[in-house]
């Protein structure tokens, strides 16, 4: 299956790596270090040569306990970027946002993809990601940012966050958005304990039966932080081997810190894959 990222076509039966460009001052791993456009460039295009295949640009940190920026802010922090790296680079630019505003702005910027980790609850959301006429990549989370990790609960994990996402998928389509153009992303961490990210993990190859690719990400996240007692920039080799396991199950594209090594993991995965046809 083909995706067309504004103009930029990706095999989503492969699995790509896309790099996390946060313009934030508090995201948990990377924050305050990209927030100039001129670093921000710097830094996408040091992961476009390390062989990104999409950028994915923040204005928000939703880390747990994350407070909520103004779309003003996250305007200015996310368009100058979006910008830059459109004009400069050769890769599929990604938005990370959950407001309209932000997505109608970035689409004209020439972004190629709308990744909120609302899953288009906002108000005028879904209308803005149909309007944009790009991919969407609608996440599921249990609550919002600054209170998901206070108290997670589930009935029955796969079931509910599978029909959060269908839900979360009709919605889309009511608002004009194409099967085609639909991403689905578990939302490691957001409203999850371990054993829920773990089970997820375990179970990632059921959400394929939605119908849609899946976007991955658990680079350096404290799911990673729990099972090896490492701090965030010592989860390098958790978070390899949490994206080659979501690689071998599936995923689509993988949401990573660091491109370099990731890519290397996924090539190991794929030549497996290639193989074995």
């Amino acid at each position: 299956m083909e995706m067309n990222f504004a103009g930029r076509v990706l095999d989503m039966s492969r699995c790509h790596v896309m790099g996390i460009l946060n313009v934030t001052p508090d995201s948990f791993s990377d924050g305050g270090q990209f927030n100039s456009p001129g670093a921000a460039l710097a830094q996408a295009r040091q992961m476009v040569s390390d062989g990104a295949a999409l950028i994915d640009v923040g204005g928000e940190s939703t880390r747990p306990g994350a407070k909520e920026v103004s779309v003003a802010e996250e305007l200015d922090r996310v368009c100058p970027v979006v910008e830059a790296i459109a004009r400069e680079l050769d890769t599929v630019v990604s938005v990370d946002t959950s407001a309209p505003e932000v997505m109608a702005e970035a689409a004209k910027l020439g972004a190629g993809l709308i990744n909120d980790v609302r899953a288009l609850q906002r108000a005028g959301a879904p209308e803005a990601a149909a309007a944009a006429e790009i991919p969407v990549c609608l996440m599921h989370i249990q609550g919002e940012p600054d209170s998901m990790q206070e108290n997670p609960e589930y009935r029955n994990l796969r079931r509910d966050v599978s029909a959060f996402l269908t839900e979360r998928i009709r919605v889309a389509e009511a608002a004009g958005i194409k099967p085609e153009r639909i991403l689905l992303d578990p939302g490691f961490g957001f409203g999850k304990r371990l054993e829920h990210n773990l089970d997820l993990l375990a179970s990632l190859e059921q959400l394929q039966l939605l119908g849609h690719p899946l976007l991955v990400g658990m680079s350096r996240k404290s799911m990673l932080g729990h099972i090896t007692g490492r701090e965030v920039n010592e989860r390098l080799p958790a978070s390899l081997a949490a994206a080659t396991i979501a690689a071998m199950k599936g995923a689509s594209i993988l949401r990573v810190h660091d491109v370099r090594e990731t890519v290397d993991a996924v090539s190991v995965v794929t030549a497996m894959k290639e193989a074995g046809r």
